[in-house]
């Protein structure tokens, strides 16, 4: 692929209520916006880390530091051939997965447009529509909570995801259950628990869940699979799936049931198919996470869950479900709980140029 120019743009979108889990809360969303032109076509991709790193080391300013001093200028000296060559050129970096996603969907934004088909279709996937879940922080008070629920479910999500902590768990469920009755809920606790609090989660069993995502620290495997061994609610790893190796020792621990996706977790779409087709051979089911991202890296998770083996609703809810605003046109919208893709190739939305010019903190041009 000849690179003509790569343009950087870093925007920040305020929230419409306070995205809050177990070890932290945001009430803006930033993200990076990478643009790589190619004879006459351009390719983008989100690197969109949370602000404050409570969620991960990376921030906007390490990703936004990596991408001008250590990827764009290895790619502005070569001319990649393909997806697999991107990749090659980025591993010698350590680390930096939010950074490298960024610019490594671009790619595959760019790729799928001169192939002339959506992304979906050229990532391998048989689906336009992708079931959407709503996903709910933890609030002030649980009368917040279910107001909440109760104000988004219109659209017809799927299934219900509720953030826990303890202290912030039986109760909430409890009343999520009395208000909602047999909806598919699940919960996320983001790591928030430990071995020590193995019997009170296996009382969870009581609200007949899809699930229980990331109840220990991520690097606790073992602990994960004690759980799962004493527990009927499926165990889903999230933060623990960073990358290939660590998913494959979790299925060999039997520390799961179901893992979580994010491509921006692990530095990119390459690498998040890679790992679903790893869980796909050892049958264990994926889904499509988010952070959420903003349109650019929202839509590419709905694309990458058109595969076979996503078998569980994405987090991707509509644009104005988190955000003020958008910087994608049209917005992702939520029709009786499913997201149908457009027909359009590559990513299939445009942007909105207003929006970007509208939140840009900063903007670079690299030729």
């Amino acid at each position: 692929m000849k690179i003509d120019q790569i343009i950087l743009t870093h925007v920040r979108i305020p929230l419409t209520e306070p995205f809050k889990i177990s070890n932290g809360e945001i009430t803006e969303k930033d993200a990076i916006l990478v643009g790589v032109h190619s004879e006459g076509l351009i390719g983008y991709g989100e690197s969109s880390p949370m602000s404050g790193s409570f969620y991960s080391e990376e921030t906007p300013e390490s990703a936004w530091d990596c991408l001008v001093g250590e990827l764009i200028p290895r790619f502005l000296q070569s001319h990649p051939a393909g997806i697999v060559d991107v990749n090659n050129l980025m591993s010698p970096i350590p680390g930096n997965a939010f950074a490298k996603a960024g610019i490594e969907t671009a790619f595959w934004d760019l790729a799928a447009q001169q192939e002339n088909v959506p992304l979906s279709k050229y990532l391998g996937g048989k689906r336009s529509q992708v079931e959407s879940g709503l996903a709910v922080g933890i609030f002030p008070s649980i009368k917040e909570l279910l107001l909440s629920i109760e104000k988004h479910l219109i659209e017809g999500y799927k299934r219900v995801k509720i953030k826990i902590q303890p202290g912030w768990d039986v109760k909430p469920l409890a009343e999520v259950r009395c208000m909602f009755g047999s909806i598919q809920l699940m919960v996320d606790a983001n790591c928030a628990y430990t071995r020590e609090d193995l019997p009170h989660l296996r009382s969870l069993d009581d609200f007949d869940l899809m699930m229980i995502e990331q109840p220990l620290p991520k690097d606790d495997l073992e602990g994960h699979a004690r759980l799962r061994a004493m527990s009927r609610t499926p165990i889903c790893l999230d933060e623990s799936a960073k990358d290939i190796p660590t998913v494959q020792r979790a299925i060999e621990l039997k520390s799961c049931d179901i893992i979580n996706i994010k491509i921006q977790r692990v530095g990119g779409l390459l690498n998040a198919k890679r790992m679903n087709d790893v869980c796909a051979q050892a049958r264990v089911s994926v889904w499509g996470g988010t952070m959420p991202e903003l349109g650019i890296g929202g839509v590419q998770t709905l694309h990458l869950s058109t595969l076979a083996n996503f078998s569980y609703p994405t987090d991707v809810e509509s644009s104005k479900r988190w955000f003020v605003d958008d910087i994608i046109d049209p917005f992702i919208e939520v029709h009786d709980g499913v997201i149908t893709l457009p027909e359009g190739k590559g990513n299939g939305y445009s942007l909105n140029t207003r929006a970007i010019e509208r939140y840009k903190v900063r903007e670079q041009q690299f030729r």
